[in-house]
């Protein structure tokens, strides 16, 4: 198989299983957290530097809603069986950058590293992200030009790939649409907190050798437990939250 073809089909292969990502950061951090640290050995520190992780993480939480938010159906889809595009997006968010939701990815798991401490697994993630996406992001590309065509190639000529350039931005075609936003993003939003949770209880084990669970962390879980509940439950079982043409 030439080298073109081979990219393409790790591409894809890529692109069915990219939501398991995660579970391999978590699975790194996990490993980490046997050097776990407080910053300063200080429990203040400590707090505020969570506070600046999920900063960071729903930093890229954000970049995905004002994707999503703007985006008609058929497109920027959580599908992993194979490429849809309807259309082709090139104003709001993607008219600065080609990849919008893989660089709001990015800062959600940059985020959960973070939480660790340790700048050298911060180099593992992105590296290891970079060599992931780069096989998806080819697939992607490959399936556009083929559907798009010249459409495909004259915006992709003037879009950067992952590093916005916000000089070209174009207004979104679209208006915001808070509820497609709900209906797709509240896996993610939860994710977030459950993780930075989690990592939170693995980190005070191994310093103090015992669970001790901050109230900040209980009022953050219980809040995103009842949210994602509450949301799964309007899209499952509801129709309140469909928008026509999303």
């Amino acid at each position: 198989m030439a080298l073109k073809e081979e990219f393409e089909s790790n591409g894809r292969w890529l692109f069915r299983w990219r939501s398991y990502l995660p579970l391999v950061i978590l699975g790194f951090a996990l490993i980490y957290l046997k050097d776990y640290t407080y910053p300063g050995h200080s429990k203040a520190i400590d707090q505020l530097w969570e506070i600046i992780c999920l900063v960071v993480s729903f930093l890229g939480l954000g970049i995905r809603v004002l994707t999503i938010g703007y985006t008609p159906r058929g497109t920027s889809g959580r599908n992993t069986k194979k490429q849809i595009a309807e259309t082709l997006n090139t104003t709001g968010l993607y008219s600065i950058v080609r990849n919008p939701l893989y660089l709001g990815n990015y800062f959600m798991g940059f985020g959960l590293v973070l939480f660790i401490h340790n700048f050298l697994l911060l180099w593992v993630y992105s590296f290891a992200f970079w060599l992931y996406y780069e096989r998806i992001i080819f697939a992607e590309e490959a399936f556009l030009r083929r559907r798009f065509g010249s459409e495909y190639l004259d915006w992709a000529a003037q879009t950067p790939v992952f590093i916005p350039k916000l000089r070209g931005y174009r207004k979104a075609s679209l208006s915001f649409s808070l509820r497609n936003v709900l209906k797709r993003e509240y896996n993610g939003f939860f994710a977030v907190i459950l993780v930075m949770y989690l990592l939170e209880v693995g980190g005070d084990f191994v310093v103090q050798g015992q669970v001790d669970t901050e109230p900040m962390w209980l009022i953050l879980v219980s809040a995103g437990a009842f949210i994602w509940l509450t949301l799964r439950s309007l899209k499952k079982y509801t129709s309140c939250l469909d928008v026509s043409g999303r």
